[in-house]
C-alpha cells in the first residue's frame, strides 16, 4: 500500500509536468508539482483534529515521508489555522484539480494507462493518502473521518458533475470547466448453507457473486441514486471509517470502535430497501463481510402463534443472513403488541442472543417509519445499545419523482412525449404538495408508471401497423389521473 501510493503521486507529478507542456498549467510561477504538493499539504493540515493529536509527531512524520516537508508541531497548526480554518477551504476543489480537470476537458490530453482521467487519478491519490493518514495514528479520530469524508466527497461531485469520473479509454470530448484557478467449523457452515438453500423460497434473498459488480461500480449505482444525499454521505462515511479499521487491523493497531447495526428510518419508498441491498454487496467488496447477500424479512418471517415456535423460527432467519445482512422491515411490529399475549418479544430476545452470538458474522438493519422505529429502539435496553446508528431517509421532492418516473421509463423503454413530461412533472409537484400519511413515495411513481403502461395498451391495442415509436411512446392522455 505504501509503494502504491507513492507511485500514484509520482504518477501524479508527472502528469501535472505533461499538461503544463500542453499550456494548462498556472501562469503564476509556480510548478504543477509544488502546486499539487501544497494542496496536499493543506488537505492534510484541514484532518486535523488536535484533541485528538496533541504533539502531532505521527501528522509530521507523515508529512515528511510523503510530501518531503518537515514542521515543528507549532508550525503544523500555524499553517492549518492559516490554510483551512475559513470555511470556503473544504467547499471549493484544489487548484491544481481544476487544471487537471481543464486539461481533461479540452479533447487533449489522453486517459492514464488505469483508464482514468487525470482528474480521477488526482482524486485517487487524496482518498489513498487520506486514509493513510488517519490510519497512521495511534487513535482514529472521528471528527478527522468527517472531515475526511466531506472534503473528497465535495471533490468527487467536482468531477462528477464536469463527467470526469468514471473510467474511460479515449481523449476526453472538449467542455466546459467551472471555477479554474479556484482556490465456525465446516460442518457448521454446511449446515447454515443448506438451512438458506431451504429457505430461499420463503424469504427475499439477495445473493451477491464475485463477478457481479466491484467496489467503484457499487459506489457508483449508490451515486446514481436520485436524491438520498445525506443517506448518500451516511453511508460513504461509514465505509471510510471501516475502511481505516481494516487498515489499522492490519498494522496490529488499535481500532475505532464501529457498532456495523444500523437503523434505516423514513417513509415507505424512499430507497431503505435498495440501499441496504447496495450496502450489502459493498461491505462484500471491503471484506467486512464474506458472504455479502441481504435476507429480506418483516413480522410474519419471525413470528409464530405458539410458545417456542418463534424462538425457532427466528433462528433460522438469523442463519440464512449469517455473512451477510438481515434487513428486517417495520421492526416496530415486533414490539407493538402490549398485553403480554404477543410473541413479537421472543423474536427480539432470540434476536439480540443471537446477534451477540455471531457478531463477527452478522448484520442487522432494523426499518420503519421514524418515530415508531424511535420507540422500538428505546423499548428495550438490548436494542438500544445495539442499534446506536440511524440513517434518516427523507421523502422526495416532487422533481426527484419526475426523475425517478423518467429512469423507470428509459429501463423499460417508455419515452413521454414533450407534452406528457409537463404533466409528469407537474403532477408528482401536486402529489408531493398535497400528500397524506400514506404516501408511498417511489412505489407511487412505480405504480402510476403501470397505470400509465395500460391505458398506452388500451389506446394502441386496435391500431393497424404499430410502429416502435408508438409502441414506446407515452403520450399526455396515457398518463392523465
Amino acid at each position: 500500500m505504501l509503494m502504491s501510493l507513492k507511485q500514484e503521486l509520482n504518477d501524479c507529478y508527472m502528469y501535472g509536468e505533461i499538461i503544463s507542456h500542453q499550456g494548462f498549467g498556472p501562469d503564476t510561477g509556480i510548478s504543477m508539482r509544488e502546486m499539487i504538493k501544497f494542496d496536499l499539504l493543506q488537505f492534510l493540515a484541514y484532518l486535523i483534529d488536535r484533541e485528538s493529536s496533541p504533539t502531532l509527531y505521527s501528522e509530521i512524520s507523515f508529512i515528511h515521508q510523503y510530501l518531503g516537508e518537515y514542521f515543528t508541531p507549532n508550525k503544523l497548526e500555524i499553517f492549518k489555522i492559516e490554510r483551512t480554518y475559513d470555511k470556503s477551504f473544504a467547499e471549493n476543489p484544489p487548484r491544481s484539480l481544476t487544471y487537471f480537470a481543464k486539461a481533461d476537458l479540452s479533447g487533449k490530453s489522453a486517459y492514464t494507462t488505469k483508464g482514468f482521467s487525470k482528474s480521477r487519478n488526482l482524486y485517487n491519490v487524496y482518498e489513498k493518502m487520506g486514509r493513510e493518514f488517519i490510519s497512521s495514528k495511534r487513535e482514529a479520530s472521528g471528527k478527522e473521518l468527517e472531515a475526511f469524508t466531506n472534503y473528497t466527497a465535495m471533490m468527487e461531485k467536482y468531477i462528477r458533475d464536469l463527467k470526469l469520473f468514471e473510467p474511460g479509454n479515449g481523449p476526453i470530448p472538449a467542455g466546459k470547466v467551472g471555477n479554474i484557478g479556484g482556490s465456525n467449523s465446516s460442518s457448521k457452515k454446511d449446515n447454515v448453507a443448506g438451512k438458506l438453500d431451504g429457505m430461499k423460497g420463503k424469504l427475499n434473498v439477495k445473493e451477491f457473486s464475485e463477478e457481479e459488480l466491484g467496489y467503484e461500480d457499487l459506489m457508483k449505482e449508490l451515486n446514481t441514486l436520485v436524491g438520498l444525499d445525506e443517506v448518500k454521505k451516511d453511508i460513504k462515511s461509514l465505509v471510510n471509517l471501516l475502511k481505516v479499521k481494516k487498515m489499522r487491523e492490519e498494522r496490529g493497531m488499535k481500532q475505532p470502535s464501529v457498532s456495523l447495526h444500523m437503523v434505516f428510518s423514513g417513509n415507505p419508498g424512499t430507497g431503505k430497501t435498495t440501499v441496504a441491498r447496495l450496502l450489502a454487496k459493498i461491505y462484500k467488496c471491503i471484506d467486512i463481510v464474506p458472504k455479502g447477500h441481504l435476507v429480506e424479512v418483516d413480522r410474519s418471517n419471525l413470528v409464530e402463534g405458539y410458545v417456542g415456535q418463534t424462538a425457532i423460527k427466528t433462528k433460522e432467519v438469523v442463519e440464512s443472513a449469517l455473512g451477510g445482512i438481515l434487513f428486517i422491515d417495520e421492526a416496530y411490529t415486533l414490539t407493538a403488541g402490549k398485553d403480554g399475549k404477543d410473541f413479537g418479544q421472543e423474536a427480539v430476545d432470540t434476536l439480540l442472543k443471537l446477534m451477540e452470538d455471531n457478531r463477527d458474522n452478522l448484520v442487522v438493519i432494523v426499518a420503519g417509519y421514524t418515530e415508531l422505529m424511535k420507540e422500538f429502539v428505546e423499548s428495550n435496553p438490548g436494542l438500544k445499545s445495539r442499534f446506536n446508528k440511524y440513517i434518516f431517509f427523507k421523502d422526495y421532492t416532487g422533481d426527484q419523482l419526475y426523475d425517478i418516473f423518467m429512469s423507470l421509463c428509459d429501463k423499460q423503454e417508455y419515452v413521454p412525449n414533450s407534452a406528457g413530461k409537463e404533466y409528469v412533472k407537474e403532477y408528482f409537484n401536486n402529489q408531493v404538495k398535497n400528500k397524506d400519511e400514506n404516501f408511498a413515495n417511489a412505489r407511487e411513481v412505480r405504480n402510476y408508471l403501470e397505470r400509465s403502461i395500460s391505458r398506452q395498451a388500451t389506446r394502441i391495442v386496435e391500431l393497424e401497423n404499430v410502429s416502435d415509436k408508438q409502441l414506446k411512446t407515452l403520450t399526455k392522455s396515457d398518463l392523465e389521473e
